[in-house]
């Protein structure tokens, strides 16, 4: 008897502790070469069954989810102002920031014109997946309106990323969490559709065609394992595409392929659990995500809150 689909605040639960999850996990391994980790692991299941020891700790890209998630569940759309705020209140530079990241956060912490940094520390502005790391609340909050998805992804990307493939990397992973929380049996080819429609950049689009084919494990690393956007926001669709029913895979493939994997583990998570449910995230992986300030209640609750929210602004 098979079990049933997860309700809706489930699944609202689930990408977001799914993300955190990812994240923590993938950070043991951030930098590592793909050929040292499958040296380590034969397989994503290994890896998942024999994790490392003690607790599991997140980096940026959670704490900056949070930054988000409270922003909707404040405002039920991005306010800038609020947005600002969280992230300058939630900022904890040994959650492992980037540099750039660092420089327009502490700038927002000082009062300065974090603006102006995000526009020109990096040519045309930052292209890396900073804004896609953390985008996933949107995806829940507008589920229902996609053409309101793509304008609040944009608009949770700003303050940091202002380059058309950091905001569009974070809009496909807003888009690819929203279209897993309304289905209860994957159909990859509408799924990868109804994903990549939307977008207005070869580099994009093109790689998420290619995606929806994807039948070979061994081929997903060609979609990437980098810090850019286009260099790993595809792979966590891509690794959720191969094993929909599978959490522990989907976030174990992209950790094996080395490099970012913290931040592909999050984007992957985050899709996998909008599809599964917290039911299909590994209970010993949860059981070890920290659980102090902002940890794994915290975490669960503001799904809850944002899970609230969205079902009081459908009425």
């Amino acid at each position: 008897m098979s079990n049933p689909p997860p309700t809706l605040d489930e699944r609202f639960i689930g990408s977001l502790l799914g993300l955190a999850v990812g994240d923590a996990l993938g950070a043991h391994f951030e930098g590592r070469a793909a050929a040292y980790m499958t040296r380590t692991y034969s397989s994503a299941q290994e890896l998942i069954d024999n994790p490392p020891p003690g607790e599991l700790w997140y980096t940026d890209d959670t704490q900056m989810m949070i930054g988000v998630a409270e922003t909707l569940v404040e405002c039920v759309r991005i306010d800038d102002r609020v947005l600002c705020r969280r992230f300058a209140d939630n900022f904890l530079p040994q959650r492992g920031y980037g540099r750039g990241a660092r420089l327009v956060l502490e700038a927002m912490v000082d009062g300065h014109d974090h603006q102006y940094l995000a526009e020109n520390l990096f040519p045309g502005g930052s292209f890396g997946n900073g804004a896609a790391m953390r985008v996933a609340p949107v995806g829940l909050m507008f589920r229902d309106n996609h053409d309101e998805l793509w304008e609040q992804a944009r608009l949770s990307s700003l303050p940091t990323h202002v380059h058309p493939h950091g905001v569009e990397g974070a809009q496909v992973i807003a888009m690819a969490v929203a279209v897993a929380t309304k289905v209860e049996t994957l159909d990859r080819e509408a799924y990868f559709y109804e994903v990549s429609q939307r977008c207005t950049s070869l580099e994009f689009r093109g790689p998420l065609t290619r995606a929806a084919k994807l039948d070979d494990l061994r081929d997903l690393g060609l979609f990437g394992n980098g810090i850019e956007a286009t260099d790993s926001v595809v792979t966590a669709v891509a690794s959720f595409g191969l094993t929909p029913d599978s959490f522990a895979k989907t976030i174990g493939n992209v950790i094996l392929l080395g490099g970012d994997t913290d931040t592909l583990a999050a984007m992957a998570g985050a899709i996998s659990g909008a599809y599964l449910g917290v039911q299909g995230i590994p209970a010993h992986l949860v059981d070890r995500l920290e659980d102090r300030k902002q940890g794994k209640s915290f975490i669960e609750e503001l799904a809850r809150e944002l899970w609230r929210v969205h079902h009081a602004d459908l009425g």
